[in-house]
């Protein structure tokens, strides 16, 4: 059905979106009211774990995009989903990023032992696992992979969580007085070390916790990137598996 989904929101399209890579991602307006709407292949079951993951971040009063039903009462069709338009500016300053941190441990703590995304896997399944939705350990080196697996290694045995995945400057929005995460594709659960490797150490990690979000961060971009121009510049800057101690 394509877009012609947008006319059981009663909606119409204003402008394309930059930013989308695996959606087609437009402006739109609902009764109104600014909102944006994704075009995907996302299957239903996906959707509907993150519009149940968006909806309980929302009455537990975090600012996240909200789905808003269609006409009769369906939070996406056709691969298609509509969200509220959430303002704001991406973070500048250490004290900006500091203000992530905690809105990205409050989703943590909001989420403790959430259920998978359908089709994925985490970073510790991964020590076995080869594929899970977007990553596909096969298609990349071995010695690549032997490495990620070390990195993730270090996460074995902890608490997981629902983890937003992608945590980047595009899909932050700060005013002067809340931090909103925007754009949920890679969301999932997770260790939440891999939304705290952050600028400045936003996160006031030690230096020893640092260095395992970092390197399992960086080896988890790499392997669901896999194998662009910046997947292999984050592999490698996962250390080689003698010198992960």
């Amino acid at each position: 059905m394509g877009w012609e989904a947008l006319q059981l929101w009663d909606a119409t399209r204003i402008e394309a979106l930059s930013g989308g890579v695996a959606n087609d991602v437009w402006s739109v307006r609902v009764g109104g009211a600014l909102a944006v709407a994704r075009l995907g292949s996302r299957s239903d079951a996906d959707l509907a774990w993150e519009a149940g993951l968006l909806q309980h971040l929302d009455r537990n009063g975090m600012t996240v995009p909200v789905p808003i039903p269609t006409t009769d009462g369906r939070l996406f069709a056709a691969g298609l989903t509509v969200m509220t338009y959430v303002e704001g500016g991406a973070p500048e300053t250490a004290a900006d990023w500091r203000r992530v941190a905690e809105t990205l441990r409050q989703l943590h703590r909001l989420t403790p032992g959430w259920p998978q995304r359908p089709g994925w896997r985490s970073s510790t399944d991964l020590l076995s696992a080869t594929t899970g939705t977007k990553i596909d350990l096969t298609a990349m080196p071995p010695e690549g992979v032997a490495r990620c697996r070390a990195a993730w290694a270090r996460l074995a045995g902890r608490q997981t969580c629902a983890v937003h995945g992608d945590p980047n400057p595009r899909n932050i929005r700060v005013t002067a007085d809340r931090v909103a995460l925007i754009d949920w594709d890679e969301a999932h659960a997770d260790v939440p070390d891999l939304d705290l490797a952050l600028p400045h150490n936003a996160a006031g990690l030690e230096a020893a916790a640092y260095d395992i979000a970092a390197q399992a961060s960086a080896a988890w971009e790499a392997a669901v990137c896999w194998d662009d121009d910046y997947s292999k510049r984050r592999l490698a800057e996962v250390r080689v598996v003698s010198l992960i101690h």
